[in-house]
């Protein structure tokens, strides 16, 4: 791992020529040491060859599912997985993210965004989000884990228990989709896995709260909705 949202080293994995070769012009020339294949035989071998820093992945692949390639990498590794797919259904996001993945764009796609997807990534995969402190600081939000405190700046944000462990799972995992599914697991418990209007209500609740502390809109667009997905936490 580089570290280095600049200078990374990712696997693209991409069977059609023309998408593949302009993917990988545009990140080359921002930096990134691409390794460009076309079939998922080629990127488990690809990734067992090189460890690379980050993968981007098609999900119709010629010879089997890009799900194959995600389930191959977890068994071994957490490197961030960007999937790119053609397929727009809820269902297919929701199913690549559950096997492993940590982002989702739809084709087509405009190549600013993709490459902020792909630094957001390796951000957060540079190291933990969290410093030796305890802390968890993204823009001007400051989350204090330690002592369960919420601030915007200098200004306190009194967050109810249930607000704060949504707010917290979501900056913890800055810059990829958690599912809601899994934001439910992990603030309600397994039980409530069906009940994705909770998470609506206290997102809703938060942004609010949030807002009123940061009169700037330093925060403005920090928790981002993937409609029917889920939500993420945007570094900028």
């Amino acid at each position: 791992m580089t570290g280095l949202a600049g200078a990374a080293s990712i696997l693209l994995v991409e069977d059609d020529e023309a998408t593949r070769t302009s993917i990988a012009t545009f990140l080359r020339g921002h930096g990134h040491d691409v390794r460009d294949v076309s079939d998922a035989a080629s990127a488990t071998a690809a990734w067992g060859a090189g460890r690379p820093d980050l993968i981007v992945l098609d999900l119709g692949l010629p010879d089997r599912d890009g799900a194959t390639v995600i389930r191959h990498v977890r068994r071994e590794a957490t490197t961030p997985i960007l999937v790119l797919s053609a397929r727009d259904r809820e269902a297919d996001k929701i199913a690549a993210l559950d096997h492993g993945a940590d982002d989702y764009m739809t084709k087509p796609f405009g190549m600013g965004e993709l490459r902020a997807r792909i630094d957001a990534l390796i951000r957060r995969a540079a190291g933990p989000v969290a410093d030796l402190d305890g802390e968890i600081r993204i823009r001007s939000l400051t989350i204090d884990v330690g002592r369960r405190l919420v601030t915007v700046g200098d200004v306190p944000v009194h967050l109810t228990p249930r607000e704060y462990e949504v707010l917290k799972v979501l900056a913890s995992h800055a810059g990829r989709l958690v599912t809601h599914g899994r934001l439910l697991r992990a603030v309600w418990g397994t039980e409530y896995s069906d009940e994705a209007h909770y998470i609506h209500v206290y997102i809703s609740q938060i942004r609010r709260k949030l807002k009123a502390a940061d009169p700037d809109g330093v925060l403005d667009g920090l928790i981002v909705a993937e409609p029917g997905v889920g939500y993420r936490v945007a570094w900028s």
